[in-house]
Parts: structure tokens; sequence; C-alpha cells
């Protein structure tokens, strides 16, 4: 089997730090990544936030295989075997489990087999001595979160692109590190994959559905006031795929006697969560201090307009005419019926994939991503 050089290939770095403590291969063991034994032309565009950019930039020939990485605050150093054959998933072993992460397994895997030509971190970010062993490589940063920068400047300063949320993000990024280059384009969100996400025909059983974590942040309490204020009886259905809050939530529906049936904690599979989707009329997001959530154009994909809370932080730019409402936390309830009496007027699948689709967000990173003949895979900071 041909091996691939890491300069051939785009690394996502996820902020995952697995806490199980099982026996497994020490990163001497690690395998190079192997050549994929299909076209390109055959990958899918899908999966979570940490696979679509990645699989869109091979699509889009930038490059020829992905990896993603994430962390183990124990457990030895190993590579993950996929079903796909561009995908390989590592995980190594951290000596210090305080963000930003550092590995030593990590930084000799990138001596012994090269930096990639492009990396993507994501979240809480990792040690300037991982950035240092990738220097020749395009280094893009996103914080997931409402915070637009969640690593220290002398780790941010190795970046050159980083990824935002919305407008105030990109003047925070700039009053911090001035020059560096920003994009508007969160990759929850962008990237949306048509693919993954559309309409079903069938019966709606539910008026909303929520599809968001069991914790604080999603501000469920915003959706249990809009279905008590509501002058109709109302039917809610919150998909949950992690969080602490699940028994909580279930019991203060009840207390409130509101019509809600909930799923999860655990989670369940995309293809289900398109289901469920299409259970219901409208979705809805509540949350204020959230990045921008991927759930945005996954409802919109799915043919659901979303009604969105005015004060959410990252993330309103999805909100259209054509796509859906924004509603403050006190009149939520009226954002909601509004939109269910509106069903007919919204284009959200056809405005999603005309403008947010991951063919159009993967040509906005072209100026970051493309190779000029004979140069390097990645181009330089001279950009900056």
């Amino acid at each position: 089997m041909n091996e691939l050089p890491m300069a051939s290939g785009i690394v996502v770095i996820s902020d995952f730090v697995d806490r199980s403590h099982g026996a497994e291969a020490s990163s001497s063991t690690l395998p190079a990544t192997v050549a994929p034994t299909v076209h390109r032309d055959v990958l899918r565009v899908v999966g979570g936030y940490l696979e679509r950019l990645p699989r869109a930039a091979i699509r889009a020939g930038y490059v020829d295989f992905a990896e993603i990485w994430d962390w183990s605050d124990r457990a030895a150093s190993r590579a993950h075997p996929t079903d796909d054959p561009f995908l390989t998933r590592r995980r190594f072993r951290l000596d210090d489990d305080r963000p930003p992460f550092h590995s030593d397994d990590a930084v000799e895997f990138i001596r012994k087999f090269g930096a990639p030509a492009i990396i993507c971190i994501w979240g809480l970010g990792v040690s300037e001595q991982i950035l240092e062993a990738c220097r020749d490589s395009i280094i893009v940063y996103n914080s997931i979160d409402a915070p637009p920068l969640r690593v220290p400047d002398a780790v941010a300063r190795h970046f050159d692109l980083v990824l935002t949320g919305a407008q105030w993000q990109s003047d925070e990024i700039a009053a911090r590190l001035p020059g560096m280059p920003t994009e508007i384009l969160p990759i929850g969100p962008e990237f949306a994959a048509p693919e993954m996400f559309f309409p079903i025909a069938g019966e709606k059983h539910y008026d909303i559905v929520y599809v968001a974590a069991a914790q604080p942040y999603k501000r469920h309490d915003i959706l249990f006031d809009a279905l008590e204020r509501a002058p109709r009886r109302l039917r809610a259905l919150c998909v949950m795929g992690y969080g602490e809050l699940g028994d909580a939530l279930r019991l203060e529906a009840a207390s409130r006697c509101l019509d809600v049936d909930f799923i999860g904690p655990p989670g369940v599979t995309h293809d289900e969560v398109n289901r469920l989707m299409n259970q219901a009329r409208i979705g809805v997001v509540c949350g204020i201090d959230d990045g921008a959530p991927a759930i945005l154009t996954e409802y919109m994909l799915a043919g659901l307009p979303v009604v969105a809370n005015s004060r959410l932080k990252c993330g309103l730019q999805y909100i259209l005419p054509e796509t859906g409402i924004v509603s403050d936390s006190e009149t939520f309830h009226s954002g909601i019926l509004q939109a269910l009496d509106r069903l007919a007027e919204f284009t959200p699948r056809k405005t999603v994939i005309e403008r947010w689709s991951w063919p159009h967000s993967i040509q906005r990173l072209d100026a970051y991503f493309r190779r000029e003949p004979g140069a390097s895979p990645a181009i330089k900071r001279s950009l900056r």
C-alpha cells in the first residue's frame, strides 16, 4: 500500500479529551496515512462539524486526504480505523490536560511523517510546540463558541486565518491581533450538507423541534416559557445529544404540564436527527451565549424555518425572510406562532443550498488553500 506524505493532507484538531484509560498501542506504532483506493469524486461531504470542511477540501482538490486528531488524558496514542478511505482518526496522549493541549507524541508524529498542508484547530487549541512543528502549514482556527479566541495570544500568533461567527467576533480578533485575517465563516452552519438533511414526506407530529445539548447555555427555559405563554397548546420535541440536564429538563416540562417529548442524551445518528426534525413544522434556537450552531442550517435543509433568539451572539445572519424569524426571549411564543402561520412563505432549503452549502463555503477559502504551480502545498504567512 502506498503511503501519502502529510504535506498533501488536511488535519482537523478537536479539543475533545477521552477520559477512559484503556491499554492502547504506543505512538511508535502509529502508521502513516495510506493512499485512498477510490477517486475523490465519490467522497460525500457529510458528517459532523469536524468532518465536513476537510471532506469539502478533498472534493475541491486542495488536499488528498484528511485526519481528525483528538486527545486522551492517560491512554497511549493510537490510530483509529474508519470506514472512509479518505479519513484517518488519531488520538494522542496528553502530557498536560490543561488547554491549550500539548502532546509530545503529536510532536514526534509530525517530525516523523511531516506536517500537513492545512491544519484546522477548533476550540481550546494546541501548544506552541505543536504549532512550531507545523510552521510551514496553513493554520486555521475557529473557537466553535461565543468567545472568538479561546487561546492565549502567544498561541494565536501562529494562525494564518481565524474563522468567526459574527462581525463583532472579527472586530475582537482585529483588536487583539492586528493584521490577522478573518472570515465570517463558522464551520457549523457553513459547509451545510444537503445530502445529510432533507425533507421527508409524512405527518408532522410536532409544532416545534429543538435539537440542542442538555446544557444551560442552550436555554431550554426560553422554549418552555414560550410554550406556557402561547395562547394555544403547542407540542414540542427536544433532541439532546449530550449534557447533564436531561433529567432536569424532563422534570421541569412535566411540572409545568407542557406537551414536550424528549430524545436523549445520549444522542442519535444524523439520519435519525433528520427523521425527527421532519416530524416538526419549525425549528428553534433559544440560546444567547452560543457560537453559530450548526443546527441553524440543518433545520433549514430539512425544510424547516427557524425561530432564533434575537440575542443569539453568533449566527443571526442565517435568519432571513426566506428562512425564519428572529424573536426576543419575552416574545418568543409570538415568533413561534408567526412562523407556524406563515409556513408556506419560507424557502429554507433552497436558500441554504444557494448560499451556505459546502461548495460555496469552501470556495471562500480558495485564497488560503489554493496551490500555485511549483509552490509549497500551503500558502505561507506572506498572506498576512
